[in-house]
């Protein structure tokens, strides 16, 4: 009798269990939703919906159809029918990225993920514990701290310098500049960030930390399906169960995640080791340090041994920070210098006026701060092909509770009435797309999509300074804005200007002959000849012969 109770129990939680996902997946079918009258694109997936069009590493189709057919709003499916929100009219963003903020909060695979890849830093967290995190990192990401590492940042620019000019004194090279500008931000963060120097930028190849760290954008985009089942795994440690798992997970995007994580790890805490061993020495040990206790992560370690109790950052998440500082701020850089020496290749007449715009400036030479800022054609490249180059993929969300999404402009929905604003039903997903509110015709004007620097040197359109964009920089969404912004984007900025400073006067760059396609992966990165391939940037690299008048 007892074994026909415990059948009937193991029966009944089967059932319940398949019930409960069939509901769970199907309802979306059955069930009536407010986001139905918005009008979108059908969906050619039941399994997918538009998540896998979203994803694709060669994903300008979906982008450039949503931009050019809907006013800035559109209902996408996602898996098994799910629905969700395609938001890029700048009122709707606000109100996600910064006034709804703590309702709009990443979906857990993305937090998870980060978890496995980066430990638990600011791209692995949420609410309360997200806000101590920025709290204790904003001071030395401020413009005040900056101004005293860009002889740093210059030191290794110049070192770039060389290493191409003694590669090209002979004469035109083709050289893969993808990698010597990820190996440039790397020995820059490492510098400037950590107070440690990775690579010297002297051997012909990056060494095997630097080029493991250059598969990531490739590894996450081959692994974009894949880390939507994180969630599902056992809790993620570096060294547990779930770690055991992923290590066993039959796909290749996902094993190489689990390689760099181990990497990351193994390398940030021998970093930290080493700077914490130099604190407790005290300031001599310090200031024989590389960057002589400037840089971030000893300002950072001093600061929280100085915090009291719940202010305090725990060892993992230290780590955390190490490693979400190294592969942040090296790769999305990196990448988008490409992105602008590419468009300075298509472009020549435009890399020539910038050239001697740095000449005359003497930039090579090292400026200080406010004038490397200041310089307007500089400026003016760096916002426009960040405008256009969407250097990551574009970020989502997950509705906490209902709630109520207002517009700036009404909308017309599927019945023929205006809708004013959108009922979001709890636990809906919401992706932020920023390249089409950086490329939104109607505020940017029918040119939205070309590159034109020429556009940030007079006064931007008027519909642009009235939209309110909430992003923290230039009317752009490229960094994103509210609590979960770049923390980054002045360290970013300060980088790419002074690489750009060093090598435009003495070097030449035209596009080689071979077809370089541009992927998005977790970060938009170029491969030759397909999508999907290793990061390549191959380049026609020549001295410069003009030099100063």
């Amino acid at each position: 009798m007892s074994n026909d109770i415990v059948t009937s129990l193991v029966q009944g939680v089967i059932i319940c269990s398949a019930t409960w996902v069939l509901w769970k997946f199907f309802r979306q079918w059955v069930v009536k939703s407010p986001l139905d009258n918005i009008p979108g694109p059908p969906s050619k997936s039941f399994l997918y919906g538009h998540l896998r069009d979203l994803l694709r590493l060669d994903y300008w189709e979906i982008h450039n159809h949503l931009g050019e057919n809907y006013p800035g709003i559109a209902k996408l499916r996602g898996p098994w029918g799910s629905r969700m929100l395609y938001v890029f009219e700048p009122n709707a963003l606000h109100q996600i990225l910064v006034k709804d903020q703590y309702i709009y909060e990443e979906g857990r695979f993305f937090i998870r993920s980060n978890q496995l890849v980066l430990g638990k830093g600011l791209l692995s967290t949420l609410g309360e514990h997200h806000r101590k995190q920025r709290k204790m990192l904003n001071p030395v990401f401020s413009p005040k701290h900056m101004r005293h590492m860009i002889p740093m940042f210059y030191e290794v620019a110049r070192l770039l310098g060389q290493a191409i000019e003694s590669r090209v004194k002979g004469g035109p090279q083709e050289l893969d500049m993808i990698t010597w500008m990820g190996r440039t931000a790397l020995e820059i963060v490492g510098q400037a960030g950590l107070g440690y120097s990775f690579d010297p930028l002297v051997r012909d190849k990056p060494d095997e930390y630097a080029a493991a760290l250059k598969t990531f954008s490739n590894a996450m985009g081959k692994a974009a399906i894949p880390r939507r089942v994180i969630p599902y795994l056992p809790d993620i440690r570096f060294a547990g169960i779930g770690h055991k798992i992923l290590e066993m997970f039959p796909h290749d995007g996902v094993k190489d995640l689990v390689k760099l994580s181990d990497i990351l790890w193994t390398r940030s805490t021998e970093i930290l080791t080493q700077k914490r061993e130099a604190l407790e020495k005290g300031d001599e040990s310090v200031a024989a340090q590389v960057g002589e206790g400037k840089d971030i992560m000893s300002i950072l370690l001093k600061a929280n041994m100085e915090a009291s109790g719940d202010d305090k950052l725990s060892e993992e998440e230290l780590i955390g920070q190490m490693s979400t500082l190294i592969l942040a701020a090296m790769d999305t850089t990196s990448n988008a210098l490409g992105l602008i020496l590419t468009r300075l290749a298509e472009h020549p007449d435009i890399q020539q006026k910038l050239r001697e715009e740095l000449i005359d400036a003497d930039a090579d030479k090292g400026l200080d701060f406010d004038a490397l800022m200041n310089l307007p054609l500089l400026e003016a490249v760096c916002r426009e092909t960040l405008r256009i180059g969407a250097v990551s993929s574009p970020p989502s969300s997950r509705t906490r509770k209902d709630v109520v999404l207002p517009l700036a402009e009404p909308i017309r929905g599927v019945d023929g009435k205006m809708i004013h604003e959108i009922f979001v039903p709890k636990d809906t997903t919401v992706v932020a797309g920023l390249l089409n509110c950086n490329r939104n015709k109607a505020l940017w004007g029918d040119d939205a999509y070309e590159w034109k620097p020429e556009r940030w040197l007079k006064p931007l359109p008027t519909a642009v300074a009235e939209a309110r964009i909430p992003g923290v920089y230039a009317n752009l969404m490229t960094f994103l804005g509210g609590g979960r912004a770049c923390i980054g984007f002045k360290f970013s900025q300060l980088e790419m200007k002074v690489i750009l400073s060093v090598i435009l006067p003495r070097f030449t760059f035209e596009k080689s002959e071979k077809s370089v396609v541009w992927n998005l992966g977790g970060v938009r990165y170029p491969a030759v000849g397909k999508y999907g391939g290793k990061a390549c940037l191959p380049m026609k690299v020549s001295l410069y012969k003009g030099g100063r008048d």
